[in-house]
């Protein structure tokens, strides 16, 4: 059974800087890189994939207990790999 589209026979809808607002199961997809979050965790490493995303006050709780001792930074990891990371509003960070 396929998912549904939210628009069917509609163009896809984008954000300005090109990203679909929707991924491919039909969630609102956020505008930010899913690159950059994964990046930002795996070369600094200190949270700031939280604040890029808008989640200040997870990222500064991450920043001060150093990933949750390296529990958040490996959750956060597998969520970013496999697609399931969100922004503040909610929306899957979803585009690479």
């Amino acid at each position: 059974m396929s998912t549904p589209q939210p628009y069917p026979g509609s163009p896809i809808q984008s954000y300005p800087n090109g990203k679909p607002m929707f991924d491919v199961t039909g969630r609102p997809a956020s505008p930010k890189s899913r690159l950059a979050a994964l990046l930002l965790l795996l070369i600094i490493g200190l949270g700031l994939h939280r604040f890029y995303v808008g989640k200040i006050g997870t990222g500064i709780l991450f920043l001060v207990t150093l990933g949750g001792l390296g529990i958040w930074w490996l959750v956060d990891l597998v969520m970013i790999i496999i697609g399931t990371f969100t922004d503040k509003q909610g929306r899957v960070v979803a585009n690479w």
